[in-house]
């Protein structure tokens, strides 16, 4: 066990992908003040990390895994490879990180005769992967609020649900001087989603639209007003989330090349730090060769399966109008984060990994999240949308029989526990275009009302038992119960 917590401090610039400015980072940024395009944080001093060889790092973060430090023992168990410029005292711990991974059902895959695991990323603090990316933001938040003396942070957020539970969470572990404020689109919040920020205390606001609409809002904050934007235009939130890579990459003992992942693309944030994440872990020689990779897409929101669906000679990004989606965290037009995908896609190809895009319809998430969750699995959407791409992958020859898949299930299903009970009772929204498998419904069915439960209970009263009436009714019901699941007595 390594507890020492380590040495090393790196030189953290931002760096803008349009222009290739850099600058430092006492302070925050989120586009690049000469030409708007979006950031990425860098280290300069990364090289100075390549004298260690890769079965050294391994050998350090698996050491970690075991440390009772506190700052150690999440996301920061990667301290080196992600913000090695924050100080013990800055670092945040809720429990993030180390979520499972857990393979599929073996009937599950037996019947959909393919091979593959869920990382079940619900299990973090506020149940969504967000919390890897909080963790990371607020501890930069707390270095800056003691580097500058501060006495009142404001954060921000625009969000279809997760980023504002994640957001609120941490903000209320930190308290003063912060406070947390989310911008919701009205009406498109499940009641679940839209508890968690109230609950922890944040200043909820709502604005008619999509999300597109609650980003346009906080960006122009951020740009005029003292707020601390929390989207993940904030480039310190994409480096807590490349942990995923990390973790994931560790569970494998380190070896990734017959792997495939499949992650969800919505702002796009998650599938940029996986592949940052996976890029450092190949520069270092920590993984001999990068799995490949699919961003997976709804057709009611597939800019970035539209852009890589041409030739590359035709390529041209444009934004989408979005449609209502089941998997909300991924219902986003214009991805913040697709200039980093796009730059990250070529370096990730010229160290030799494969990436593409895959895209699903909103039938084929839907039943690929209840038919998983009848094997015992509790995959958000989002989850589903991951299992659905593997289908599709697979239908359009893109993956083989025999590969093992990664599929990101970036939240818990009790968030969407609407969509799942509209499956189930048959009762979906027209324009979200599903049509349950009436194969796969699940109501509730009553065994006998309360008119009957009197009748009994009345019956053994006047029969002089009134001690006797409860279990009269419960042998009644008793009886009823196994009448409907055919059950036999027990014999003498």
């Amino acid at each position: 066990m390594d507890d020492r917590f380590p040495a090393y401090r790196g030189k953290m610039e931002y760096v803008c992908l349009n222009c290739g400015e850099r600058y430092p980072i006492d302070r925050l940024l989120y586009a690049c003040p000469a030409c708007r395009g979006v950031f990425l944080l860098e280290d300069a001093g990364f090289d100075r990390l390549k004298e260690r060889d890769g079965a050294s790092w391994r050998k350090l973060f698996d050491a970690r895994a075991m440390t009772r430090r506190r700052a150690l023992r999440g996301i920061f168990r990667f301290y080196e490879l992600m913000a090695p410029v924050l100080e013990e005292e800055d670092i945040l711990f809720l429990g993030e990180g180390g979520t499972p991974v857990v393979e599929g059902a073996p009937a599950l895959r037996k019947a959909l005769n393919a091979r593959f695991s869920f990382k079940y990323d619900g299990q973090n603090p506020s149940a969504s992967f967000k919390d890897r990316g909080m963790a990371c933001a607020y501890s930069y938040l707390r270095a800056l609020v003691r580097m500058h003396g501060w006495d009142e942070v404001l954060t921000i957020c625009a969000s279809t649900g997760d980023t504002s539970a994640a957001a609120a969470l941490y903000g209320a572990y930190v308290g003063d001087p912060i406070r947390t404020v989310v911008l919701l689109p009205q009406g498109r919040v499940t009641p679940q989603q839209l508890s968690q920020p109230l609950g922890s205390g944040a200043a909820v606001l709502e604005i008619p639209g999509v999300f597109d609409d609650c980003m346009k809002v906080v960006e122009h904050l951020a740009e005029h007003y003292r707020v601390a934007l929390l989207n993940s235009k904030n480039s310190w939130r994409i480096l807590g989330q490349e942990s995923y890579a990390y973790e994931a990459a560790q569970w494998y003992g380190w070896d990734l090349g017959d792997k495939t992942f499949f992650v969800p693309v919505g702002n796009a944030g998650n599938i940029t730090a996986v592949m940052s994440g996976l890029l450092k872990l190949r520069q270092l020689d920590i993984i001999p060769a990068l799995p490949r990779l699919f961003g997976v897409q709804s057709e009611h929101a597939d800019p970035v399966w539209r852009y890589y669906s041409r030739p590359a000679s035709e390529r041209r990004y444009e934004p989408v109008t979005v449609r209502p989606s089941v998997a909300q965290a991924a219902m986003i037009g214009n991805p913040v984060s697709f200039p980093r995908v796009r730059a990250l896609v070529e370096r990730y190809e010229a160290a030799g990994g494969s990436f593409g895009v895959v895209q699903v319809s909103e039938q084929a998430i839907m039943d690929a999240t209840i038919t998983a969750n009848r094997h015992g699995h509790i995959i958000c959407t989002q989850g589903g949308e991951c299992l659905a791409g593997l289908l599709q992958a697979r239908a359009d020859g893109l993956v083989r029989a025999d590969e093992e898949a990664l599929l990101d299930s970036t939240a818990h299903i009790l968030k969407f526990a609407d969509f799942q009970n509209h499956y189930l009772t048959q009762t979906f929204p027209s324009e979200y275009g599903v049509t349950p498998n009436p194969d796969l419904a699940n109501a509730p069915r009553l065994v006998m009302d309360a008119a009957e439960k009197e009748r009994i209970m009345a019956r053994a009263k006047m029969a002089g038992a009134n001690n006797d009436a409860p279990r009269a009714f419960a042998e009644a019901a008793a009886a009823a119960v196994a009448k409907r699941l055919g059950l036999s007595p027990l014999s003498a």
